[in-house]
């Protein structure tokens, strides 16, 4: 039987104990609001190498042009790199249009081509990556697969469409060891790099596409449909040009009149000219606007890739 006197006892401890712990509360608990008000906030995620566009300005024209040479190039990752710096030199376009463009790819070199050409040149330039190569780069040092834009205009701005219709053939597969160069393991997608350029004040909007080689032509006429959508934006009295790799790979393909619906003219006018070694043509440049094409042609015989460049002069 429990005791006044240990009653008592019992009751002084608990009454020290709880005494002691107020006081620790008292102490501790504004130490640790402050810790918690100076402490650093947490990290930001790290962003999406995907989602951004890389770019330099090495030209130093400003002022207006009535006429440029487009050289648009699907230049199969700048592999062959003399010989599309030979046609640098020969053509001197004012703007190149170009695609399959590596960034820090083992079968190119390691370089980023785009950024090279565009010191080299003393162009301005952007690149939208597409894809990060899984078997071209090691995980401290991706490697990167898209389209690049290099001009001697000054470049207002620049965006990149992902593509909401995908083919889901380059994604990683378990049974595919996505470090062999022979499965072509990506991650990533499609996308149209749009890239708005000022010509002596007026605005001229470049689309530069390489639709999806791995799939039927309604897939990839879903992702012109976002572009044609996209492009919408722009007034009639805007030049807009949409051009690259659309891979039309049959002479059918619904790609090229609904271009021609939605108010684009082909700068080969109702010509199809192969611009491809074995597949045909796959290669367009399709303007709106004021902008005019006085000549389009296709250059065969260029080595630097397995497509052939076009070159096409217009007048703003």
């Amino acid at each position: 039987m429990e005791t006044v006197r240990d009653f008592a006892s019992k009751y002084k401890l608990k009454a020290v104990a709880f005494a002691g712990l107020r006081t620790t509360l008292r102490k501790g608990v504004p130490f640790l609001a402050l810790s918690t008000v100076f402490a650093a906030p947490p990290a930001p995620p790290a962003p999406d190498a995907l989602q951004i566009l890389r770019s330099g300005n090495y030209s130093r024209e400003t002022g207006p042009r009535a006429r440029a040479t487009i050289l648009d190039w699907n230049i199969d990752r700048g592999k062959h790199l003399d010989d599309i710096e030979g046609q640098f030199r020969q053509l001197n376009p004012d703007l190149c249009i170009f695609q399959e463009v590596d960034l820090g790819a083992r079968r190119s070199g390691g370089i980023d081509v785009a950024k090279k050409l565009a010191e080299e040149f003393r162009m301005n330039y952007v690149f939208a990556p597409e894809f990060e190569e899984l078997s071209q780069g090691t995980p401290e040092s991706p490697a990167y697969h898209g389209q690049a834009l290099l001009t001697k205009l000054p470049i207002r701005s620049s965006r990149m469409l992902r593509f909401v219709h995908q083919s889901g053939f380059w994604k990683p597969r378990r049974m595919l060891k996505s470090s062999m160069a022979l499965w072509q393991r990506r991650e990533g997608g499609r996308v149209a790099l749009i890239t708005e350029l000022d010509n002596g004040g007026k605005l001229l909007v470049v689309y530069n596409l390489h639709l999806e080689s791995r799939g039927n032509d309604q897939l990839r006429l879903a992702q012109l449909e976002e572009v044609l959508d996209d492009a919408k934006q722009y007034p009639p009295e805007t030049s807009v040009i949409i051009a690259g790799d659309l891979n039309t790979k049959t002479a059918h393909s619904a790609l090229m009149p609904r271009l021609r619906e939605a108010g684009y003219r082909s700068t080969f006018g109702d010509r199809r000219i192969r611009t491809h070694l074995i597949i045909g043509a796959l290669d367009w440049v399709f303007v709106r606007g004021p902008i005019q094409s006085d000549r389009a042609d296709v250059l065969r015989g260029v080595d630097g890739s397995d497509h052939f460049p076009i070159t096409v002069d217009v007048r703003f």
